[in-house]
């Protein structure tokens, strides 16, 4: 690149950063041939120059009233004003954002690793533009065009909060390295939010699925069946036969998988925001522990109680869940007469893993707020007692009893009823 292009391109971000203008068309003598042109502009895919190289890009508008698995996308818009009307602090609360300030960004890359060593050869990403879900891809056509495909991404960023899967641990990070490689060339990166929604959905539904791929949270739980679609693993292979043959074909194969990651993206976070906010009549028992387990986890005891008091009913393992998880939100306000009953509920359940754990609580109670040494020597024995009946080695907890069954014993001896 020559240092009169460079100077030029520079000259809107000194002057105050205002966005980069590209005209698009170079002139004649400069222009590039980019093979299998038509085909290219057939499926929505326009060329973008820069400084006698290039890369590409495809739009597409979805309207809002547009389906994808269970909801529309206009599902979404009213998932973010869920979250500007409730004032519940949470990782994924969209609160003080627009609709439109949201960005579902999804890469395809050479490899799974990190490092410089790993190419992003597509750049996806939606966002809400007046009625439309716009959709747009940048592609790497040859390795040594990431000016003009990062040029091209950077140049009309405007968004608030990026929303992606598994991207904070990898395709942000990767965004970032490659980025570098080139930072003297392209804007700065901007500064995002980041609403991960992988460790959402991990948080939900590792309950019932074996695997946790975005493909696997689609068909079990979004209602999304990818028709022809090719896997994901095989996309550098497809991408380093392109570069080779330049034949579109494979490649569109790829960027219609990266166009369903990203929709996917939008549905999922509406499905998630209805789960956690208590908008999803379809929710299972199950995930609404889960929701008010993470509140819990949070210190949104309020929203939590509000979510687990209603499946404390029965003695279903779920109901036992929300007991112990209400017990112990009670147990760090310490307020005994809640936590105390809650903890002796599961206790005495019988069921071995939460009855354990209910037990050790209960008796700690006893003997250091209520100083009930016989109650909590019963209790400690009772802990002994399913612990030595579990087939799985416990030898730590075990140990951990013993220690409190002798402290206890002295205890009543000196202390009787």
């Amino acid at each position: 690149m020559s240092l009169k292009n460079k100077l030029n391109r520079l000259k809107p971000h000194i002057s105050g950063g205002a966005a980069v203008i590209n005209n698009n068309t170079p002139p004649e003598s400069a222009r590039v041939e980019i093979p299998f042109l038509p085909k290219w502009e057939s499926e929505n895919v326009t060329p973008y120059f820069l400084d006698q190289d290039y890369c590409l890009i495809r739009e597409i508008k979805y309207p809002l009233a547009q389906k994808h698995g269970h909801y529309h996308f206009h599902d979404f818009l009213t998932a973010v004003d869920i979250w500007n009307k409730q004032p519940i602090s949470h990782p994924l609360s969209a609160e003080g954002h627009r609709a439109d300030e949201l960005f579902f960004f999804d890469t395809e890359t050479t490899g799974l690793g990190g490092g410089v060593g790993n190419t992003i050869f597509l750049l996806g990403y939606a966002s809400v533009i007046g009625e439309n879900l716009v959709l747009r891809q940048h592609i790497l056509p040859h390795p040594g065009a990431e000016v003009p495909l990062y040029q091209s991404f950077l140049e009309k960023v405007n968004y608030k909060t990026l929303v992606t899967y598994n991207g904070k641990s990898f395709d942000w990070p990767q965004v970032k390295t490659r980025h570098t490689l080139v930072r003297n060339h392209v804007p700065k990166l901007p500064a995002f939010g980041h609403f991960d929604l992988f460790h959402a959905a991990r948080r939900l539904w590792k309950h019932k699925l074996d695997r946790l791929k975005l493909a696997v949270v689609e068909k079990e739980v979004l209602g999304i069946e990818r028709q022809d679609d090719i896997p994901g693993y095989l996309a550098p292979m497809i991408y380093f036969d392109f570069i080779e043959s330049k034949q579109p074909d494979g490649m569109l194969g790829i960027i219609k998988h990266n166009e369903i990651d990203i929709l996917s993206l939008v549905t999922l976070y509406t499905h998630l925001t209805f789960q956690l906010c208590g908008m999803d009549n379809n929710q299972t028992r199950k995930e609404s522990f889960e929701v008010g387990r993470w509140y819990a986890s949070l210190g949104e005891k309020d929203e939590a109680a509000k979510v687990l008091t209603k499946l404390v009913e029965g003695s279903d393992f779920t109901s036992l869940q929300a007991k112990l998880t209400l017990a112990y939100q009670s147990k760090k306000e310490q307020n005994w007469e809640i936590s105390l009953p809650l903890f002796l509920e599961v206790a005495d359940a019988g069921n071995d893993t939460l009855s354990q754990e209910a037990c050790i609580e209960a008796a700690k109670i006893y003997e250091h707020k209520i100083k009930d040494y016989e109650l909590a020597l019963d209790y400690c024995l009772k802990a002994l007692e399913i612990v030595g009946e579990t087939k799985a080695p416990m030898q730590k907890i075990q140990q951990q009893l013993e220690t409190r069954k002798k402290r206890l014993e002295g205890k009543f001896a000196k202390f009787p009823r």
